[in-house]
C-alpha cells in the first residue's frame, strides 16, 4: 500500500484502472474486459531526438503497469512512502529499505512521476522479500548490477508508456532515462551516473565495451545540451 505524503495525480490512476467499466471511461473500454489505451505518439525534445513506440508493446507495459500499481496501492503486506524532494531526483536517490516498507523520494513539481519511482521502490522492496520471481520473471535471480538494470529497464518502461501514451509532462531524469535506454546507452547512463557503486560490473562492461563510455558522454550532451548525470559538476 502506498502512503499520503504526496497528491497522487496520477495519470496512470486515471487511464490505466478501469476497475470498473465508466472509471477512465474516456480512455478505457470495458469491451471484452481489456482497456483500450490512448494512440500512442512519438515523444520529441528540444533537441529533435525522438522516441517512436509500438502499440504492442505499449499495450503489453500497461498491464504490467496496471497491476503493479494495483498491487502497490492495495497489498496489505508492505508500504510503499514517498518523501518530497527540494530538487530534480533519479529514483535512486534516497532509496530506503526498512522491514515491509520501502521509501522513495519525489520530486512535489512533478506529480505524474510518483508511480514510476514507487515501482522503483516496489521491484527493490519485492526482491528483498523474496516476490522477485513474480514481479522480475525477466530476472528472476538477478542480484546487484543485473538486478539494478532490469528494475531501471521496467522504470523506464513506464514512463515510456506515460509520455508516449498519456501525455505526461517531460521531467528530465526520467526522460534521460528512457532515451539512454532506446539509444543502447543504458550500461553507460548507470554507471556514468553512479560512479562510486557496482565497481565489478563497471569493469567488466569497461573492458567489453572501449571506447563507449566517451560515446555516450558525446550522445548525452548533444542531446540534452547538458552533461550526463555523474560528470556534472557538483
Amino acid at each position: 500500500m502506498t502512503d499520503q505524503s504526496m497528491p497522487r495525480k496520477g495519470y496512470y490512476t486515471r487511464a490505466l484502472v478501469p476497475i470498473a467499466c465508466g472509471m477512465a471511461a474516456a480512455l478505457a473500454s470495458c469491451a471484452g474486459g481489456q482497456p483500450s489505451l490512448p494512440e500512442a505518439r512519438p515523444i520529441v525534445i528540444f533537441s529533435g531526438a525522438r522516441i517512436r513506440v509500438d502499440p504492442d508493446s505499449m499495450q503489453a507495459i500497461n498491464e504490467w503497469v496496471t497491476r503493479e500499481q494495483k498491487n502497490i496501492e492495495e497489498d496489505p503486506g508492505f508500504l510503499v512512502k514517498t518523501e518530497l524532494a527540494a530538487d530534480e531526483v533519479y529514483p535512486w536517490d534516497g532509496l530506503e529499505i526498512s522491514g515491509d516498507t520501502v521509501t522513495v523520494r519525489v520530486d512535489p513539481r512533478a506529480a505524474d512521476t510518483r508511480l514510476p519511482f514507487e515501482i522503483y521502490g516496489h521491484l527493490h522492496l519485492m526482491a528483498q522479500v523474496g516476490r522477485q520471481e513474480e514481479w522480475l520473471p525477466e530476472a528472476p535471480t538477478a542480484a546487484g548490477y543485473d538486478l539494478e538494470r532490469a528494475i531501471l529497464a521496467r522504470v523506464s518502461d513506464a514512463w515510456l508508456l506515460g509520455r508516449t501514451v498519456f501525455d505526461t509532462s517531460p521531467y528530465a531524469p526520467l526522460d534521460e532515462l528512457i532515451y539512454a535506454k532506446d539509444a543502447g546507452y543504458l550500461d553507460a547512463f548507470i554507471f556514468t551516473a553512479r560512479p562510486d557503486e557496482f565497481g565489478e560490473a563497471r569493469a567488466a562492461w569497461a573492458r567489453e565495451h572501449s571506447g563507449e563510455a566517451d560515446a555516450y558522454r558525446d550522445w548525452f550532451v548533444k542531446t540534452f545540451n547538458r552533461e550526463p548525470p555523474g560528470l556534472r559538476p557538483r
